[in-house]
Formats: C-alpha cells, sequence, structure tokens
C-alpha cells in the first residue's frame, strides 16, 4: 500500500498532487533528487523561453524533469497536476520501454517539455483521473498505480514517437551505456571501460553514440559530470572543493579549468545565480 498522505519522500515511491495544492515540505525536500518529474501545466504559459513566438502562448505544457536535476519548479500555484517517481515504480526487464522513457526525459541532459494538443491532453486526462483516484483511495493497490504509471508514460513517449527511431540493437547499447554510466561516472571516465562492458570496441560505441545522441561517449561522460557537479553546487552545503575532490579531480583550479570549458562559466559563477535565482522565488525553471 502507497500512503497518499504526506510522508518524507525517502519512504515513498510515487508522489501526485495538484501544483495548486503541492506544500513547501515537498518543494523544499532534498529527496526530491531521487524522482523523476512530471509537471503538467494546463492552459498556462510555458515555464521556459519559446524561440518561436507564435507557440509563446497558453496551453497544456509537460516538463520532464529526470532524477538529480539541476532544474526544479521553485514554487507551486500554477494550475495543473504533478507526479513524481520513484525509478523502482518502473519495469526493469521492459529495455525497450524504459530506453524511449529515459529519452524523452532527458536523463542525461535537465529537462525536457513537451506541448500538448486537446486530443492527447483529454486521453492523458482520463488515464490520469483513474491513477489519481487509485493513489488518493484508502488501501489503494501499489500494482495497480505501478500499471497506470506505466500506462501515462506509454502516452507521454507516443506524443514523441516521430523522435524515436524504430528499436534496434543500437538503441539497446545506448541504454546499456547510459546504465553503466549512471553506475561508474563518480570513479570511471574513461571510454574504454564502458565498451569493455559491452563487448564492443571504443570506435565503434562513439559511433553508435553519435549516430543515436549526437555526442561522442566522452562528452556524454563529461555532461553526466557537470549536471552532478551543478545538482551538488544547489542542493548540499559542501564547499566547490569538496565536490571538485569527490568528482575525481586532483584539486579545485583543474575542476575550475574543466567547468568553465564544459559550460562557459565558473563554478562560483554558476553557484552564485543559481542560488540567486532560488532565493527570488521566481516561478521557472533555473
Amino acid at each position: 500500500m502507497i500512503v497518499a498522505t504526506p510522508t518524507p519522500l525517502e519512504k515513498s515511491l510515487i508522489y501526485i498532487r495538484n501544483l495548486n495544492n503541492c506544500p513547501p515540505s515537498y518543494l523544499n525536500d532534498p529527496g526530491r533528487k531521487d524522482f523523476f518529474e512530471v509537471v503538467w501545466l494546463k492552459n498556462e504559459d510555458p515555464l521556459h523561453s519559446i524561440s518561436d513566438p507564435n507557440f509563446n502562448i497558453k496551453g497544456d505544457w509537460i516538463y520532464l524533469i529526470p532524477p538529480y536535476r539541476v532544474h526544479q519548479l521553485n514554487k507551486a500555484g500554477k494550475n495543473g497536476e504533478l507526479i513524481s517517481f520513484k525509478r523502482s515504480m518502473l519495469e526493469e526487464e521492459d529495455k525497450d520501454f524504459l530506453l524511449d522513457l529515459f529519452r524523452i526525459f532527458n536523463v542525461q541532459g535537465e529537462f525536457s517539455c513537451l506541448r500538448l494538443d486537446a486530443a492527447s491532453s483529454k486521453e492523458l486526462g482520463a488515464i490520469y483521473q483513474i491513477m489519481e483516484d487509485e493513489y488518493n483511495r484508502d488501501g489503494n493497490s501499489f500494482i495497480m498505480l505501478k500499471a497506470l504509471l506505466k500506462v501515462f508514460l506509454l502516452k507521454l513517449i507516443s506524443v514523441k514517437e516521430h523522435e524515436f527511431t524504430s528499436h534496434d540493437v543500437h538503441q539497446k547499447r545506448v541504454y546499456e551505456f547510459l546504465m553503466l554510466l549512471e553506475s561508474n561516472f563518480l570513479t570511471v571516465t574513461n571510454i574504454d571501460f564502458y565498451a569493455g562492458k559491452l563487448g564492443i570496441s571504443s570506435k565503434r560505441l562513439n559511433q553508435i553514440l553519435k549516430e543515436k545522441l549526437d555526442k561522442t561517449g566522452t562528452q556524454i561522460i563529461h555532461d553526466r559530470i557537470i549536471l552532478e557537479a551543478k545538482r551538488r553546487m544547489i542542493h548540499s552545503e559542501v564547499t566547490i572543493k569538496e565536490i571538485a575532490y569527490d568528482l575525481g579531480f586532483s584539486d579545485r583550479p583543474y575542476f575550475s579549468r574543466f567547468f568553465k570549458k564544459q559550460t562557459g562559466e565558473t563554478p562560483d559563477e554558476f553557484q552564485k545565480k543559481a542560488r540567486a535565482h532560488i532565493e527570488s522565488k521566481f516561478n521557472t525553471l533555473v
């Protein structure tokens, strides 16, 4: 049974709440870093800048925010829904589903966004209502919630299906690489290690990653390290020097040069800007 009343996030697997009724205790809980988040804005302006002014209008927007992200919704108050869930709510054996899910959540980045048309909003709304009713029911069923969540996520995947190529062995290699990376990026940054684990050459792995993700293995590893560094600079009280050491850098200057090369700004500049944004309480994504 999953308890619908507010509980510490570390004890929860899934959390569903209307954004208008989302308490600060959730938004400020450090346990949020372990959750995938679906932020569904309904008849609202988007939270990020849109390059095409024709799309910068009120509508239904879904933000897909992966675990350990830097971007965050600083406060509630928007019209819409929030679904947060841990990875243990997913079926690990269904690798095709997980790969598609990780791609729409942009797990190697920080967030992705879908604009919903009226038909998709209606279909997702019907699924969401059943899931919300089960979540709030006394004696709710974990099995049913898990199944309903998967149906909801499969619908999200179908909304963005035109961005996917047909499943093939190379996509499975990408999935296996990303899973290996999550477990080893703090200690292993050599692409040869990952290629060896996958039973292919480093050259072949880079070719596959370049084809599917438009980045080399080394670029993806560096992106993951930067994402972890940003998360720690925002969500922890440790010093930048300590963060550099924890991420495997021999000294802070070396880490600062690496960070600036990848992001265009120093760790101090990023941290100062991020903290100023959080303190401002802007209802947007930093």
